[in-house]
This record gives structure tokens, C-alpha cells and sequence, in this order.
């Protein structure tokens, strides 16, 4: 089995009968890790597919193989890309990775200037994070809305964050911010273009000198 063998796609209505399902194993898998997950209903999942929101991978004979859906905080400032799961049956062909990078891009599709944030406790989904180009955080650049925070009531770490002030938990804090990747970007051209010009400059120098050589060995 490879990853040629699935469907990655953005959901739509034709998907809406998976979402019970989706559900169900992200609280089974929460429950097996023994880590807090925000408990979402199949409606809440069906909705994002309905919306465009979401991202499905089906195996070649239908069976849903994995599913993450997008969420918006702070009036489209934030998005989430929340409740990656894969199904076990289809785990270690490299589907979360696959399915990571289509919902990333889905969400700069649709919010371009937005932060892309994440709460997560699994290592492989912050090293598919990071190879996107997130960068580890503080609580406090996270969205503030209240009702991003209070999706955290139904996870079994909740009573830590709150006595922490909500400064910190058990999930590591990853963010992606347009605006900085952009001036990183446009300061690596800036040393491009510097080293360009350096390199042009002492080129140009080199064939003055060498035609005064040649000019002076001619007499």
C-alpha cells in the first residue's frame, strides 16, 4: 500500500455520511494516546465539508482514510488546521503528511493573510508542521478568542491550562505568519541581490584590470 493509492481532496455534500465516523475515531484514537482532543460533532464535521473546509483522503474502495477540517478565529486573523486523523487501518503510508499539506493549502487558498496555528502533543504532526514552516510559540501569539479556548473545555488537560493562565499546557504552541514568512523572503532576496551585485562589481573590476594588463603589455 503507497499513497498513490488514496484520494486526497477538499470535502463537499457527497462526503457528509463519513463524518459520524470521522468522530468516532478521533475520540478513540484521543482515548489511546491518553492525550485531550476537542470533541467536535458529526454535524460540526459535516458543516465543514458542506462549506469547503475541510479535507478528506478516501482509499481506492471508499473507505475514508483520513480528515482534517479548517477553523477561523479572531474574524479570519487566525486559522486552525484541527482534527487531523487517519484511520488506523491506513496508518504509515505518510497520509497525515499528505493530508497536512493539502489542508495548508487550502487555508492559504482561502485566508492568505491569515496565521496558521496549532495546539498538538504529537511529534510527527510538529515535524510535518515545521517542514511547512512554522515556528514554534508562545501561547500568547495564539488567537484570544474565547471560543477557540473554550473548544479546549472537553479535553482531559483543560484544568492544567486554566491553572496556568492559559500560558501554557501539555501542546506545543506552532504558528505560521504570513506577513513574517514574506519579509523573510523579502530579505533573503535582499542578500541575493546584494551578493549578485557584489559579485557583478568585482567581475567588472577584474576585466578593467585585466585590459589595463593587456593595454600595458602592448607597449
Amino acid at each position: 500500500m503507497t499513497i498513490q493509492d488514496f484520494d486526497i481532496q477538499v470535502a463537499s455534500a457527497q462526503h457528509v455520511d463519513y463524518a459520524q465516523q470521522i468522530c468516532d475515531e478521533m475520540a478513540e484514537s484521543a482515548k489511546a494516546r491518553g492525550t485531550g482532543i476537542a470533541q467536535r460533532s458529526a454535524e460540526y464535521v459535516a458543516n465543514k465539508m458542506l462549506e469547503g473546509k475541510a479535507v478528506i483522503a478516501l482509499h481506492r474502495n471508499g473507505t475514508w482514510a483520513g480528515f482534517c477540517y479548517i477553523e477561523t478565529w479572531s474574524h479570519g486573523d487566525f486559522v486552525a488546521n484541527s482534527g487531523l486523523i487517519v484511520n488506523p487501518e491506513f496508518r504509515k503510508v505518510g497520509l497525515a503528511k499528505a493530508i497536512k499539506e493539502k489542508i495548508f493549502e487550502l487555508s492559504r487558498q482561502k485566508y492568505p493573510n491569515a496565521k496558521i496555528f496549532g495546539l498538538t502533543t504529537g511529534l510527527a504532526v510538529m515535524k510535518i508542521n515545521s517542514d511547512l514552516g512554522y515556528e514554534p510559540v508562545t501561547y500568547s501569539e495564539l488567537t484570544q478568542d474565547e471560543a477557540f479556548w473554550n473548544g479546549c473545555k472537553s479535553c482531559v488537560n483543560y484544568d492544567i491550562l486554566m491553572s496556568k493562565g492559559r500560558k501554557n499546557c501539555m501542546c506545543t504552541a506552532m504558528l505560521f505568519d504570513p506577513a513574517e514568512k514574506q519579509k523573510e523572503s523579502e530579505e533573503k532576496m535582499k542578500k541575493i541581490t546584494h551578493k549578485a551585485t557584489l559579485l557583478e562589481r568585482i567581475e567588472n573590476a577584474l576585466k578593467r584590470s585585466t585590459k589595463l594588463i593587456v593595454a600595458h603589455n602592448k607597449f
